[in-house]
């Protein structure tokens, strides 16, 4: 496949934000300005995968003690807790091109990874109906409808505890 799995830069903002725009409705994308203080202020939990220089997807989010994702979490870099106990993802993205071909897969396993190294317990994220299976492969559990309202959907708490 020939894929780089590397941590974002800044110059990776812009090519970030035109991926989010084309996987996520406009209500539940992340804003460009979210993204330019997403890799300020956590660039060690936001990783791009790029093919022959184009970015092609992401996974990114804060690290947390809590162990559900709120949705002031989506805008507010605050809630960033360096030290937390889990590995929060917001986005998992990757352009339709793309998609059904392992990569989203990849993303996720190194966050995984990377989650366990730096000593978290685990990670959170919320998803809609249709990929809890996707993230239950991974060994994640639901934990039932969120409080979430991000985006006017309705959404999973999943969690993955080591």
């Amino acid at each position: 496949m020939d894929i780089i799995i590397r941590q974002v830069v800044p110059e990776d903002l812009d090519a970030v934000a035109r991926v989010e725009a084309v996987c996520f409705p406009e209500a539940e994308a992340a804003a460009r300005a979210s993204f330019a203080q997403r890799i300020q202020v956590f660039p060690e939990s936001f990783f791009v995968a790029e093919k022959d220089g184009q970015i092609v997807g992401f996974i990114n989010g804060c690290v947390t003690n809590a162990r559900t994702i709120h949705d002031e979490m989506f805008e507010d870099t605050g809630y960033h807790e360096p030290d937390g106990a889990y590995q929060s993802i917001f986005g998992l993205d990757v352009v339709p091109e793309w998609q059904h071909k392992g990569l989203a897969g990849q993303l996720m396993e190194h966050l995984i990874e990377e989650a366990r190294n730096k000593g978290r317990k685990g990670l959170i994220l919320t998803c809609k109906e249709r990929l809890i299976g996707f993230y239950e492969r991974f060994g994640y559990r639901n934990l039932g409808i969120s409080n979430s309202v991000h985006g006017g959907a309705v959404w999973y708490d999943m969690i993955l505890e080591f």
